[in-house]
């Protein structure tokens, strides 16, 4: 079941568009959006995520053989983004907060071996960057992701994650009211952080200039690789 927060659509619409965003590298100033984790993991750009660092939801559906892979594709349930990505993160649970609502986190950094798993058994590949392209998600930027409730109760999105038809694209007019209102808020709270949307997948958002960013690969992660079993 999902929960229903059409209220919480008000002050949101049409405002702060890509406010927030920051320039490729650049650290942020913020108390609150500096990541103390930065320093713990040389070599890499990424922090770790978790629920207490960072008061998000984390179910990362590809630890998980329920997926559209239908295999478990990491090891471990380990989730890293972008130290950039990382701010922007923060600046978007404190805009979920304000309207009663948490972010609940489905996959950020991917390995490019997830990545051709992924690319490999997809129903349709439209939906899946090509790994010899790279995806945002290899280079750290991108996080897929839904609201629930102040209890956790995911919000009626229309569809759910990794749905890979047209009933997955913002603006679907065959999408149900509540639904379309739910994926506007999540739009303008996460458009608001930094973050940008594409049009066929309301649950994945990126850093503006992806190509600025570097793919990241999984061995210069050591123990923090999620492909990599204990």
């Amino acid at each position: 079941m999902f929960s229903e927060r059409p209220d919480r659509l008000n002050g949101y619409i049409g405002t702060h568009v890509g406010a927030g965003a920051i320039t490729p590298g650049e650290k942020s100033t913020s108390v609150i959006d500096r990541d103390a984790t930065d320093a713990i993991f040389p070599g890499h750009p990424l922090v770790r995520i978790t629920n207490t660092t960072h008061d998000v939801l984390i179910d990362l559906i590809y630890a998980t053989p329920d997926n559209v892979a239908g295999q478990t594709i990491y090891q471990r349930p380990i989730c890293l983004i972008h130290r950039d990505a990382a701010a922007c993160l923060r600046r978007a649970v404190m805009r979920a907060t304000e309207v009663g609502c948490r972010l609940k986190i489905f996959d950020a950094f991917r390995p490019q071996e997830a990545q051709v798993i992924l690319w490999d058994t997809a129903p349709d590949k439209a939906y899946v960057a090509d790994p010899r392209i790279g995806s945002n998600h290899t280079r750290g930027t991108a996080v897929d992701l839904t609201l629930a409730d102040e209890a956790g109760q995911e919000l009626d999105m229309g569809t759910a994650f990794d749905d890979m038809t047209s009933l997955s694209h913002h603006f679907c007019d065959k999408v149900p009211p509540l639904a379309q209102a739910n994926r506007l808020l999540l739009m303008n709270i996460m458009e608001s952080a930094g973050f940008r949307h594409i049009p066929h997948e309301w649950w994945h958002y990126a850093l503006p200039e992806q190509d600025a960013y570097p793919l990241i690969a999984s061995e210069s992660l050591g123990t923090l690789n999620p492909m990599r079993g204990l």
